[in-house]
């Protein structure tokens, strides 16, 4: 049959990015705990397409999604994305998955047992100039504002909010990104936070989280920063992207702290753009 997308084009305009998204797959991925997790992911996949070319092959798309789904992960996704540049001959490409990861937490207490989920997300692109490769997660904690502490006869206001770690990771002997555990994250961003949050909490849980979470106020510039400290530790972590943004529980907005880091020349000092 006529292969129309191979086709010419005249205008001679190249296209950045053309592909698919809102692609919804079940994909496994590596659990510290137990090696593998079974989850559902939502992918954009995308390539660059030459002026010369009509346009993409869509469903070659999906077929490297299917050849590869038994395992996506820092370790195989730069494979993929050669192997999706190599499919659609473009000299340029990239993935993007988004997936619920769960994790079993224990109560601090009581030690009653739940499964905590996470929101996950890895990006790799590979373009002529080499490849890259980011994991993030986002991770729930609750903070208590020091500032009403410190003016209020008793109590303290407090709120729910989110930390979004991203990190792109060294490369070790063979070129590909040292690994960073999804958990390893997960840890750092619940200890940045007044206390963490639990899917399942006894009465005596409660009682201690809110007494810790007294006992350790913090602003949303606090949490940024316990992370980048905690991360530029670990000779892993080339480069970091903080965001902490909570839901304020007396006022009619947000509030939030951004820092990006990396790290120069190998060493644990770094730059902050």
């Amino acid at each position: 049959m006529e292969d129309v997308q191979a086709g010419p084009d005249d205008r001679e305009l190249p296209i950045d990015l053309v592909g698919v998204n809102g692609l919804r797959y079940p994909i496994t991925v590596r659990d510290k705990a137990r090696r593998r997790q079974m989850t559902v992911a939502e992918m954009s996949l995308s390539v660059g397409l030459p002026q010369h070319f009509k346009g993409t092959h869509m469903s070659r798309f999906i077929e490297v999604v299917h050849e590869h789904r038994d395992q996506v992960d820092m370790e195989t996704l730069p494979a993929i994305i050669r192997r999706l540049r190599e499919r659609l001959k473009a000299e340029r490409a990239r993935i993007e998955v988004r997936f619920p990861y769960f994790i079993e937490r224990r109560a601090p207490v009581t030690g009653a047992v739940s499964l905590m989920s996470y929101d996950c997300r890895f990006l790799a692109e590979v373009n002529g100039r080499g490849d890259d490769f980011l994991v993030g997660v986002r991770v729930p904690v609750s903070t208590l504002c020091p500032c009403s502490r410190a003016i209020s006869d008793y109590g303290a206001h407090n709120q729910r909010g989110y930390v979004d770690i991203e990190v792109r990771a060294e490369r070790g002997s063979g070129g590909l990104p040292r690994m960073i555990w999804i958990e390893e994250l997960a840890a750092v961003g619940e200890e940045s936070g007044s206390a963490p949050v639990f899917p399942l909490l006894k009465r005596e849980d409660e009682r201690h989280l809110t007494m810790r979470a007294y006992d350790n106020p913090v602003f949303v510039e606090d949490v940024v920063r316990r992370v980048v400290v905690e991360l530029r530790r670990d000779f892993r972590v080339a480069w970091l992207g903080v965001r902490a943004e909570t839901m304020e529980s007396i006022h009619d907005h947000n509030a939030f702290a951004h820092i990006v880091w990396r790290r120069r020349n190998g060493e644990g000092e770094g730059e902050y753009p």
